[in-house]
């Protein structure tokens, strides 16, 4: 047997010396980039706001960068025009700018950065970032009302302020009950009445309206789950005025309802018509026909920013119930929780971490009703007492300040209630007496997405018994006109509502509500 040795064959195979040989040169060339550098100038990959439309519930975009950045030099040279409060967080590549409150409607924004620099080439020439220039706008500022006058009469109106356009969406045979405005504002949910078909008849049909708006939303910022899908990712824009019907009444009695904040389910309370016992809680999800909630009968109730939950006053409290009781893994027919002290949930907060609650005092010498924070935390915060009534709450976008419509009795043998608005700060509880309003008690309020104003009406009811007006008051009266005045709501330097002089708009008209 011949034994074969390395020195017999050569030290190195024909395969060794190629991969020696290209070792060799990646060496090489590693060693002249690492001596050289990358002399690419950074610059900015992805700005999640660009050429894009945001509302109030989009409060940070993202800058995305190529190279690793000097973070000092980018907040420095970061400009906003016009000028948006905000913070800054870095994860990485990315920077996220947080506003502090949500930026104004009705406004085309322009985001620049230059100057900035590359972390790790410091001395070079041209580590400086490529210039950026970017654009983004905010929702037109716009809302929606029942007309009270001439063609408006009875019908739902879109009023876009930021266009001075005005567009009457309802046809006038449909006599509108109530209606609300869907998240992106491209549709209003709203409860009607047939009155040329079904004239014999008040039971409403629930329907769709579209506004022509269909704003694009944003992608979500840093560690932030979407909030929505882009408005244009599976719709197209459609024109104002077209209705679809989305619930009749064939059998069951629609009655009060609410849609979620999400937009993805309907709540309507129902009564059987042959058998008025049957009376209860339905839920309508996309692509799929109203069921029943199983769950005791209760009174007012109100959606949870979720969309899955819903607070129902029921028996001696409210009760927290779930939409979803499979996917929830809820008892069927049990209470998610029961808050014993409370008998209306105004409103949630955006995040869902507190509810305004309205607490009866019951008190047979002095009855009172007392307005509470109530948190998911279990905690209990008692904002003001009234022997009126409290009507709204609504929190602002960043959940510091709630807006109260209240009243108060007024003295003397006759029942008379004088409402007013107020804000209370959540956080130093400090209460803000914003304005006095008319003696009525058929008055609504709405408070702008951006925070900066609110809307109220002002009505006018018929003295004639039995006359037909736009709408019914809650004395039963009929309501022949109505005016809507807007409230300026600037902050002082502690955060808290200024009082102003509110403006009366030209409109004649009833409920209003800002889109969001």
């Amino acid at each position: 047997m011949v034994r074969r040795t390395a020195s017999s064959e050569g030290w190195l195979q024909p395969i060794d010396r190629v991969a020696w040989l290209l070792m060799v040169v990646l060496l090489v060339l590693t060693g002249l980039l690492l001596a050289g550098g990358d002399h690419a100038s950074p610059r900015v990959r992805e700005f999640s706001w660009d050429e894009r439309e945001i509302s109030a519930a989009d409060r940070a975009f993202l800058l995305t960068f190529s190279r690793p950045m000097d973070r000092q030099s980018v907040e420095q040279n970061l400009r906003i025009e016009p000028p948006l409060a905000g913070k800054v967080s870095w994860a990485g590549r990315r920077m996220a700018y947080t506003l502090d409150a949500p930026a104004p409607y009705g406004t085309a924004y322009q985001v620049t950065l230059q100057g900035a620099r590359d972390r790790f080439n410091q001395s070079a020439d041209d580590n400086l970032l490529q210039p950026f220039a970017s654009t983004f706008k905010t929702r037109d500022r716009a809302f929606v009302y029942l007309g009270a006058e001439g063609d408006e009469a009875g019908r739902l109106v879109l009023q876009n302020l930021t266009r001075n356009e005005k567009t009457i969406l309802t046809p006038p045979d449909l006599g509108i009950f109530d209606y609300e405005p869907y998240p992106d504002g491209d549709r209003i949910l709203f409860s009607a009445v047939d009155r040329q078909n079904r004239a014999d008849d008040i039971s409403p049909f629930l329907y769709t309206v579209t506004t022509g708006l269909l704003p694009e939303a944003p992608a979500p910022a840093l560690g932030e789950a979407p909030t929505r899908k882009p408005a244009q990712g599976d719709r197209q824009p459609q024109p104002a005025g077209i209705v679809q019907l989305v619930l009749g009444d064939k059998e069951y009695q629609n009655l009060k309802f609410d849609l979620s904040p999400d937009g993805q389910r309907i709540a309507v309370q129902r009564v059987n018509r042959q058998n008025p016992a049957e009376f209860g809680l339905w839920v309508i999800e996309p692509g799929q026909p109203a069921k029943p909630v199983p769950t005791e009968p209760g009174g007012d109730f109100i959606i949870a920013p979720d969309g899955k939950t819903l607070a129902m006053a029921q028996g001696e409290g409210m009760a927290i119930l779930s939409l979803t009781p499979e996917a929830d893994q809820a008892e069927e027919g049990k209470p998610l929780d029961f808050l014993p002290k409370y008998g209306v949930a105004l409103s949630f907060s955006n995040d869902g971490t507190a509810a305004a609650m309205v607490r009866f005092n019951r008190d047979p010498n002095n009855p009172t009703r007392s307005l509470f924070l109530v948190t998911n935390q279990g905690q209990e915060k008692e904002l003001l007492t009234t022997d009126g009534s409290i009507f709204t709450a609504q929190f602002d976008a960043t959940n510091t300040l709630l807006y109260c419509l209240v009243s108060t009795r007024l003295p003397g043998d006759l029942y008379i209630e004088q409402p007013y608005l107020v804000a209370i700060n959540l956080k130093s509880g400090i209460r803000t007496d914003l304005l006095k309003l008319p003696i009525q008690r058929d008055i609504q309020m709405s408070l702008a997405p951006d925070g900066l104003g609110l809307l109220f009406d002002q009505v006018v009811a018929d003295e004639e018994e039995g006359a037909e007006g736009v709408a019914q008051g809650s004395d039963g009266r009929a309501i022949a006109t109505g005016r809507l005045w807007f409230l300026p709501l600037p902050l002082n330097d502690d955060g808290n509502p200024e009082k102003t002089a509110p403006q009366a708009l030209a409109v004649a008209g009833l409920r209003p509500r800002w889109l969001p």
